[in-house]
């Protein structure tokens, strides 16, 4: 009895195993009908991947040659993601780029239906048969310039006489460093040097961590022309010394087995290279941020003293690429995110980022290369932290203005004379007063003219301490003082529109006649101050002289 219901048990396990559907794994048919007109016509080729422990002349992988010439083989695996490449039987002679450099892994995702697939491969280059018609490509030599332009500049800087060449040695620094890493990644990305170099590979990534601190100490000291460097200025390079650390053991690691793990794709490695670049990307847009606030602080402070323009217009363009840099860096994460959740390749298309945002850094390179050359004075902007109170008597006999207002005493301490200018200038009325005074030597005298004047200069002209002046244009006239001798400047130049006496003048020969020293400055300061561009403003101009007439 009890042997008879142990028959019947098995019998019904039996038919339910029948019943249901057995697992099927899944057939990736792979047929390889492109490659190279170099290929030996005996070749013999071989797939490798993840499933076969990345062996790449297993024989039990080897294409089958076809009489049609293609090479084909058929792979059974439950892998759900499938990473392979293609070789002659070892890695020396596995399949690259067009270029003939290195390829990323081929990815393949099983089907969501788990049926068979048939995937058409091209070959496009064997790294061991690469010529030199592909050896160098249009990104190659772009790079390479970058990094010879980059040296030309460490040789050039240096010759610009100036009064800040404690800035410049910092940017020769940051140029050098970036000139090195760029040649680095360019040339260790090719099959013989990365075979033999290994660790090349991984010295580019030094630079994630100095950049944006370089970078920035480099525009403090050009902006400000700070004489010491500020307490605790190390901290900025701590980062970089920590990734230095956690670096190390790759550094020190045996050179196959380094080549193994990047091959490999080794998750440790993979994870080690994404939570740096996660954490550099954060870095260094926290220091975009402090160098975007410098360049503003010295506009301001420069807009507040200076009737100039400030000349900061190829810092905001180097910051301009770095912004675009840094957005294809936070999308270079999405995308890798993206392919960690959705089942198909990112990994070549990131590959293509990361030389884009490579070679976007270089163009600041050539950008800095091209205003070295053509307007090198931007690298020694003048110091404008510190506004000395002129001592020199004005140039026009002036009656004090301040003696509408209150009597300072001849022998009066500077001090003194400070306390009485701020008590004289309390009321409306007496900004008001003061005003009047400003308006009537300004118009008299015309120092806007001038275009190097400053707020120092014009205050002692007027008799007035720097920042007595200053109340007076920023509460009376609501203005700064770059704002308001270029409102000057616009006002006597719409006046000599109107003299016959300047008919034959250019509108750049008064622009540059009533202060202004350049044409660009003179468009923006026209368009900011009028709301028009100085254009239309001759055109509306001209249109009311018809009326007139």
């Amino acid at each position: 009895m009890r042997n008879c219901l142990l028959f019947w048990a098995f019998l019904l396990v039996a038919v339910l195993g029948w019943a249901q559907p057995q697992a099927t794994v899944p057939t990736y048919r792979f047929v390889v009908a492109d490659f190279p007109p170099n290929t030996p016509h005996d070749a013999q080729l071989f797939v490798t991947g993840n499933f076969n422990k990345w062996n790449p002349g297993n024989p039990a992988y080897q294409l089958k040659h076809q009489p049609d010439g293609t090479y084909t083989i058929a792979i059974q695996t439950k892998l759900d993601k499938l990473e392979y490449k293609f070789t002659r039987g070892d890695w020396s002679s596995v399949e690259g780029r067009e270029s003939g450099k290195a390829r990323v892994n081929r990815v393949l995702y099983r089907a969501a239906s788990g049926v068979d697939q048939e995937i058409d491969v091209t070959i496009q280059s064997w790294e061991d048969l690469s010529g030199t018609f592909h050896f160098y490509s249009l990104y190659d030599l772009l790079m390479l310039f970058a990094a010879f332009q980059g040296v030309l500049l460490l040789i050039a800087i240096p010759g610009i006489q100036n009064n800040n060449q404690p800035a410049n040695r910092w940017l020769s620094l940051l140029l050098g460093l970036t000139s090195i890493v760029i040649l680095v990644r360019t040339v260790a990305a090719y099959r013989d040097v990365a075979q033999a170099y290994t660790k090349l590979l991984l010295l580019p990534d030094f630079l994630l961590f100095l950049y944006g601190p370089l970078l920035y100490i480099y525009l403090r000291k050009l902006l400000f022309n700070t004489a010491r460097p500020a307490s605790g200025w190390w901290r900025h390079f701590v980062p970089a010394i920590i990734q230095a650390l956690v670096y190390m053991p790759f550094l020190l690691t045996d050179n196959k087995l380094l080549q193994l793990k990047i091959v490999n794709r080794d998750p440790w490695l993979q994870a080690v290279f994404l939570t740096v670049g996660l954490l550099a990307l954060a870095y260094n847009c926290f220091y975009w941020w402090l160098c975007w606030r410098a360049v503003r602080t010295y506009q301001d402070q420069h807009q507040m003293s200076q009737s100039t323009e400030p000349q900061v217009h190829y810092l905001n363009t180097v910051l301009g690429i770095l912004a675009v840099c840094l957005g294809l860096w936070a999308f270079f994460f999405v995308l890798i995110g993206t392919s960690n959740l959705a089942a198909f390749d990112t990994i070549s298309i990131a590959e293509k980022y990361v030389d884009f945002i490579w070679l976007t850094l270089s163009t600041i390179v050539y950008l800095l290369g091209y205003y070295a050359i053509h307007q090198p004075e931007l690298f020694k902007l003048p110091d404008t932290e510190h506004l000395p109170l002129l001592e020199t008597a004005p140039v026009y006999p002036l009656e004090p203005v301040l003696n509408t207002i209150t009597h300072v005493p001849p022998t009066a301490t500077p001090a003194l004379l400070t306390t009485d200018v701020d008590d004289a200038l309390r009321t409306t009325e007496e900004i008001t007063a003061t005003k009047r005074q400003i308006d009537v030597y300004m118009l008299r005298h015309k120092p806007f003219t001038n275009p190097n004047l400053t707020l120092a200069e014009l205050a002692a002209k007027l008799k007035m301490p720097p920042h007595a002046l200053s109340k007076v244009l920023n509460e009376g006239y609501e203005k700064n003082f770059f704002d308001f001798i270029n409102m000057h400047r616009i006002d006597e130049l719409k006046m000599r529109l109107h003299n016959p006496q300047f008919r034959s003048y250019t509108l750049l020969s008064m622009a540059l006649e009533v202060g202004f020293n350049s044409k660009t400055a003179f468009n923006r300061s026209f368009k900011k101050l009028t709301n028009q561009t100085p254009s239309e403003y001759l055109n509306a101009h001209s249109e009311l002289e018809k009326l007139e007439a």
